[in-house]
This record gives structure tokens, C-alpha cells and sequence, in this order.
């Protein structure tokens, strides 16, 4: 005696067997660029940006002014540490006027103006 399940349970042999579900409903988009201002106050504050930069989808911009005006020695052990992280992630960095600095992941690069050649008058000894 053979039994059909699917009219014992109430099902019609027409309707689908599956489900389907969509996976990435739930999953957040990671694949955007973030533009993200940051205040060096202390060498501590370091330890955010470098986390924040090893995301790889961030574009840090960071004001300097806090630690120059507080401890210039500091200030030079802060970037140092953010440069050796940027070199080791193959990024950007790049200084934009006195105060603020410009650090980008390996896939951005900071446009860096060719040099120009100081002219030098030439001195005459007539």
C-alpha cells in the first residue's frame, strides 16, 4: 500500500517544493568609500585611525593642530606610525596645508603636483 504524502499533508503535487531566499538581504554593503574627518589630539588617537584605515574603505582626513600646538615630538612619532601602516597597506599620504593631512587605501591615490624648479637668478660680476 503506497501512501502520497504530499495529499496527506495537505499539499497538491502542483505546488513548488522549495523556497527561495534571498542570502544577501541581510548583509550590509561594505563596498562603499568613506570620507572620514579625524582630530590627532593625542598619540593615542593613532590607534582609531590606523583601525579605521586597515577597514580598507576608508579616506582618512586628519587635523593635526591639536598635538602640533601641544607636543611637536609627539606629533612626529603620530605620523611616523601612520606612515609606516599606509607604506605597509600601499596607500597615500600627503600633507595639505599646515594642519591637515590626507591618508588613503592602496585602491585611491593623493594627486602630489610635480615640483617645480626654483629659478635662480644668475648672478653677474660686472
Amino acid at each position: 500500500m503506497a501512501f502520497n504524502l504530499k495529499r496527506l499533508f495537505g499539499k497538491d503535487s502542483s505546488e513548488e517544493d522549495y523556497v527561495e531566499i534571498d542570502l544577501a538581504q541581510g548583509e550590509e554593503k561594505k563596498d562603499k568609500v568613506r570620507v572620514r574627518p579625524f582630530t590627532l589630539r593625542s598619540y593615542d588617537d593613532v590607534n582609531e585611525i590606523l583601525d579605521s584605515l586597515r577597514e580598507g574603505y576608508t579616506i582618512a582626513v586628519i587635523d593635526i593642530k591639536p598635538l602640533k600646538a601641544k607636543d611637536v615630538i609627539e606629533l612626529k612619532r603620530s605620523i611616523s606610525k601612520i606612515k609606516k601602516t599606509v607604506d605597509a597597506l600601499e596607500g597615500s599620504i600627503a600633507g595639505f596645508g599646515e594642519n591637515t593631512i590626507l591618508v588613503t587605501p592602496e585602491f585611491a591615490e593623493v594627486y602630489k603636483a610635480p615640483q617645480k624648479p626654483i629659478k635662480k637668478d644668475p648672478v653677474s660680476f660686472y
